[in-house]
């Protein structure tokens, strides 16, 4: 299988942290593409119509896209315990929290670097950082008996969007008004999961 991902896609380091999680690193050939909105690389374009990434071609059937698709089919395989039924519903809502600070980050970025200067818009960029503080604050507030239970996917589809947050909007030091959920992901990182994702 070959997975098509890009080097600081949020997305696609939540599936690369899955891959070593599961032991799966020499089933899954990882190869780093190049694509924007904008211009979206064509060997991606072939797998993905979406020409999206992370993309998962397998060689038994259809390219798989949608992190949250990929993460479940790779568990599959190898029977993983990372969408546990005894909390499966509180675990999805956990992966899609993550996954929608993920979305909120992305599109920041996105604004910034995809449109001219002057087309930017400053209630754009507010309103995705709002959606992006409520989810923490609902973090520290509600989810920090989970985020400490068994290792699942909310807990890696979380660890994964407030990596990127401190990667690319760091200057607004989310931190200080959330220190359990800032200890929670000092120590997840240290998992050699996350190390070897890490972006440059």
């Amino acid at each position: 299988m070959k997975l098509l991902m890009g080097p600081t896609s949020p997305f696609a380091r939540k599936v690369a942290a899955v891959i070593h999680e599961l032991q799966l690193a020499d089933r899954i050939e990882q190869r780093i593409v190049t694509t924007t909105p904008l211009k979206s690389d064509p060997g991606v374009v072939a797998a993905n119509p979406l020409g999206k990434i992370p993309s998962l071609i397998r060689e038994d059937g259809c390219t798989l896209y949608d992190s949250r698709v990929i993460c479940r089919y790779l568990d599959s395989l190898v029977g993983g315990t990372l969408y546990p039924k005894a909390r499966q519903w509180e675990t999805l809502t956990l992966e899609a929290t993550g996954d929608a600070i993920m979305d909120a980050g992305v599109s920041m970025i996105y604004e910034l670097r995809m449109r001219p200067d002057d087309k930017q818009w400053d209630g754009w960029m507010d309103a995705q950082w709002a959606k992006i503080t409520a989810a923490m604050d609902a973090l520290e507030g509600r989810w920090m008996s989970h985020l400490a239970g068994p290792l699942d996917i909310g807990q890696i589809s979380v660890a994964c969007a407030l990596s990127y947050i401190e990667f690319r909007h760091g200057h607004r030091e989310w931190r200080a008004a959330r220190p359990q959920l800032a200890t929670w992901l000092d120590v997840f990182c240290k998992r050699e999961s996350m190390q070897k994702t890490r972006p440059e």
